[in-house]
């Protein structure tokens, strides 16, 4: 790419009448001096290098081609599109660098402000999908064994212990029991609440009534407890729910766990058996979550996605939400392609 490349003439993005660029339709850096319309790549060995979360303007596009000059990630053509009428313009760059650049490309788009994603093959809106989401601190904004434990006088004991299984320092399994170990007698009222008021993720019922629309199969496989996840199935219109039952007697927890955990291994295999009960393309999968028990799910889906996750989560995800609304999945899944 050409030192002289920041003399391309972007005009303003937010004006309809002076656009250079059309949405969704890709432009091919031709030379070092300007741009022209070109067909959608066709290549499927090369990255497509999504920007969004914040405003584009024409020194943005121009600081993020820059940016990935200096950082000798090769761009050969570039794209504005708008996943829904509500969210702000992204933009896509196209490389047919197949090295990992997955990092360097979320520095460069914190640097504009942005977020980033390096994504090989983007599954997409247009065709029949499977999204499989982790339940607390993913799909709703708590933990809530911890909340629980919060309730029974425990809270910092407990706390400790997930932030341990989360960051991938102890086995889950051994995590879960020793937590709801300390949970034993807690009444089912004292949590009822808790369950009717479940902080919803910021954006999440958005994003799942988008895809739902477009014909998208959505369930949660969680760590935490059926008696939170099945009340999310009316509000997320989930076909599916895969979490840990609480052992109840006399209308109180037991502090036991009943039947099979579900661990990082289970929900990958519910994300393998939901692919294939409905009918869904590998590559149209996509798995998200925050914490070390997703990691093996999302390595199973066409497409891993860390939401507000550990460090050790956004590392090996293919592309990670950082900040902002859940909805910022859609700019992953409309790439024009």
């Amino acid at each position: 790419m050409s030192k002289s490349l920041a003399s391309i003439q972007l005009r303003a993005i937010a004006e309809p009448a002076q656009q250079l660029l059309t949405l969704a339709n890709w432009y091919q850096i031709e030379n070092e001096d300007h741009l022209k319309p070109g067909a959608c790549p066709l290549s499927e060995d090369g990255q497509y290098l999504c920007f969004f979360g914040g405003e584009l303007s024409e020194e943005t596009i121009l600081e993020i081609l820059g940016l990935c000059e200096r950082a000798d990630i090769e761009v050969s053509r570039l794209a504005l599109y708008q996943p829904a009428a509500d969210i702000a313009p992204g933009l896509v760059l196209y490389t047919e660098s197949t090295r990992d650049v997955r990092a360097p490309i979320r520095t460069l788009a914190a640097q504009c402000g942005l977020q980033g994603a390096a994504i090989s093959q983007p599954p997409s809106l247009r065709k029949p999908g499977l999204l499989v989401m982790d339940m607390d601190s993913t799909a709703i904004k708590i933990e809530c064994i911890d909340e629980i434990a919060r309730l029974a006088g425990v809270y910092d004991e407990v706390a400790a212990v997930t932030a341990q299984a989360m960051a991938g320092q102890l086995a889950f399994n051994d995590s879960l029991y020793q937590r709801v170990a300390k949970l034993s007698g807690v009444e089912l009222p004292l949590i009822q609440q808790l369950k009717d008021n479940l902080p919803l993720m910021e954006g999440v019922a958005q994003l799942c009534a988008v895809l739902k629309a477009h014909h998208w199969r959505l369930a949660i496989a969680s760590g935490g407890f059926t008696w939170f996840a099945d009340a999310l199935k009316a509000p997320l219109q989930l076909d599916a729910v895969f979490a840990n039952t609480l052992e109840i007697a006399d209308n109180k927890l037991t502090g036991k766990v009943l039947g099979e955990v579900v661990d990082g291994s289970k929900k990958a295999e519910v994300l393998k058996s939901l692919t294939t009960q409905f009918g869904i393309a590998p590559r149209q999968t996509v798995a998200m979550g925050d914490g070390a028990n997703d990691l093996i799910m999302m390595a199973a889906a066409g497409l891993g996605v860390a939401v507000h996750g550990k460090p050790k989560v956004v590392e090996q995800a293919d592309a990670a939400i950082t900040e902002g609304s859940l909805t910022q999945l859609l700019y992953l899944l409309s790439v024009p392609v």
